[in-house]
């Protein structure tokens, strides 16, 4: 506790425990948005990088907190899942953008947290677990030598971060060990400065798909994990400074309206990779602005297109398997495992939004039988 109030004091500082913990998160970022960048080419993966960066920053600033900042985990995996276009991801941001920021305006959390039962919200991360596993078979296969090595950089970082206060930058040390084979192989891609931003204005056509493909499957993730319990981990590690549900949910509503129309990937907050930051020395805003120059000096560093073609795809499919199972362990932990197993499977089978349509539904169908006192799954 002392700790807390001393750190709570100070507000923002930069030591060697800050910048340890800004890389904490750094496992979600990259292989999403890299990912989407590779079946998207419509999309240019330096503007990605330049607004997680620049949000990194203004939210250590703002709040003077370790809040993550990481691309939407639903939408990232549909778009790697079907190779969406740049116009439904920008509409997508738009439509959580606005949503968010309403919901927040107006104090809506807490009526919010008790319409979407858990064990939906569990289906969702197994659904998406399965999806991003089948994406990333694709790229294992192809290049199965280099993905087993980064698979084994992975584990070793894990077991050593586990038993270890060594932060796990397996992702960040896989991506730079993948440029350097491409580089070997390929040579330096030319130098060019990162293009300025440029609005995007999507068609009506891409809010519909949008919102169907990608809005819809994401709500109930940001609600849970980036939102409520993103907020009560918050009160947990800093009590005096916790942060209110509807305060995060205003700043996803603003940096998804502010970025995405610009070229950035719809981005949230999210409780895991607060735990992840806090674990390996975070504990003021001074993590996010490490974080925000590393991931800055990436965007720049991403500029050329070419780049993306040098890092070997087995890289990519050995950072979405770990995504995958990051979501999927979370899945486990259901209120009602009929409702969870069907959403899942039908996110296979028809899509996200479908499932989660229909794992509603079955749920509140689930709570009436347990109402009725029927014994239910």
């Amino acid at each position: 506790m002392a700790e807390n109030s001393e750190t709570e004091e100070r507000g923002v500082r930069i030591t060697l425990e800050e910048i340890a913990g800004a890389v904490g998160d750094f496992g979600t970022i990259f292989p999403i948005l890299l990912g989407v960048a590779i079946v998207c080419p419509d999309v240019n993966v330096s503007h990605f990088f330049l607004f997680v960066a620049a949000w990194f920053i203004i939210t250590g600033l703002y709040y003077r907190l370790p809040i993550p900042i990481e691309p939407m985990k639903a939408i990232g995996a549909v778009v790697i899942a079907e190779g969406l276009c740049a116009g439904e991801i920008v509409a997508s941001g738009i439509v959580v953008g606005v949503l968010f920021l309403a919901i927040g305006l107006v104090g809506g959390m807490a009526w919010l947290e008790g319409r979407i039962p858990r064990s939906v919200i569990r289906g969702v991360q197994a659904g998406l677990a399965l999806l991003l596993l089948r994406t990333s078979l694709g790229y294992i296969v192809v290049d199965t030598l280099v993905a087993v090595l980064a698979i084994a950089v992975i584990v070793a970082f894990f077991i050593a971060s586990q038993r270890t206060r060594i932060p796990d930058i397996s992702a960040l040390l896989v991506l730079i060990i993948g440029l350097a084979v491409g580089i070997s192989a390929q040579g330096m891609p030319p130098f060019r400065l990162m293009p300025l931003p440029a609005l995007v204005l999507p068609m009506p056509s891409d809010f519909i798909a949008g919102t169907w493909a990608l809005v819809l499957p994401q709500i109930p993730l940001t609600i849970a994990n980036a939102i409520l319990a993103t907020s009560l981990l918050t009160y947990d590690l800093f009590p005096k400074k916790g942060v209110d549900p509807d305060r995060l949910s205003r700043t996803i509503g603003a940096m998804n309206l502010v970025s995405t129309p610009l070229g950035g990937f719809p981005m949230c907050h999210g409780a895991g990779g607060l735990a992840a930051m806090y674990r390996f020395g975070a504990r003021t805003g001074g993590a996010n602005i490490v974080a925000g120059i590393f991931i800055l000096i990436f965007a720049v560093a991403f500029a050329p297109p070419e780049v993306l073609t040098l890092i070997p795809l087995g890289i990519f499919g050995a950072l979405l398997v770990f995504v995958a199972l990051e979501l999927g362990k979370h899945s486990i932990k259901t209120e009602s495992y009929l409702v969870t197993a069907v959403i899942a499977v039908l996110t296979l089978a028809v899509g996200l939004t479908v499932a989660f349509i229909v794992g509603m539904v079955l749920a509140y169908a689930v709570e009436r039988r347990k109402s009725a006192g029927t014994p239910g799954p």
